[in-house]
């Protein structure tokens, strides 16, 4: 488990914990490890929540599926992040949604009582922890607000336009890579998939971008 020291180091949860003491902070929260392959389920609609979950290597989709198997992905987990801990508080009630591995991933469990309760050998760094938990919820919520600016576009060219916008905005240049294929694309932006090839290729003949696979131009 300490080898995924230097990710925790990185995550907002862990941001001004030094290496000592995240160490023995691991044993403190209850920390477990456990490691799934491409397409498994790592949490499942349904499940109620009682630990903070960070990916500490892979990446995971947050999915759903409607009864007739139409999936729409409401958002990817890259490493270093936390996922689910909206769905942790009491009355939070069971997870809505899927997270299943993208590919080989490694989550650390914590229990929630304990990050939230001061523990019997008062680590200094545990106030920390809980205003660190409080600050990534926050940039959660930002994150949901941009996804619901891209969803609230009438048509698949201005979603496209206001997903790609924002990622050219958060990369700090015109060309960047994007996380999802066409199909995992699709599903995020809740848009036939055809259609969006379609509108991405009169937009590309348009001049207004340029692509190959996941790579993105906008000009």
């Amino acid at each position: 488990m300490q080898r995924y020291i230097p990710v925790l180091k990185k995550t907002k949860l862990f941001a001004g914990v030094g290496d000592a003491e995240l160490v023995s902070m691991l044993s403190c929260l209850d920390a477990r490890l456990r490691t799934y392959q491409k397409g498994e389920y790592v949490l499942r609609q349904g499940r109620h929540l009682h630990d903070v979950t960070v990916l500490a290597d892979g990446s995971l989709h947050i999915q759903k599926d409607d009864y007739w198997g139409n999936r729409s992905i409401l958002g990817r987990v890259a490493a270093g992040e936390i996922f689910g801990e909206a769905y942790i508080a009491p009355e939070s009630g069971p997870l809505p949604h899927d997270v299943v591995a993208v590919e080989s991933s490694a989550v650390l469990f914590f229990d929630f009582g304990r990050v939230i309760t001061t523990c019997p050998s008062a680590c200094p760094f545990h106030t920390l922890v809980v205003q660190n938990l409080f600050f990534a919820i926050s940039e959660k919520n930002r994150k949901l607000v941009q996804k619901l600016e891209h969803m609230s576009r009438r048509s698949t060219r201005e979603k496209l336009l206001s997903y790609l916008s924002e990622e050219a905005r958060r990369c700090g240049s015109a060309r960047f890579a994007i996380p999802f294929n066409r199909q995992q694309l699709a599903d995020f932006l809740s848009v036939d998939r055809s259609a969006m090839s379609n509108e991405l290729c009169r937009m590309r003949d348009e001049g207004l971008l340029r692509f190959e696979k996941n790579i993105f131009e906008l000009l």
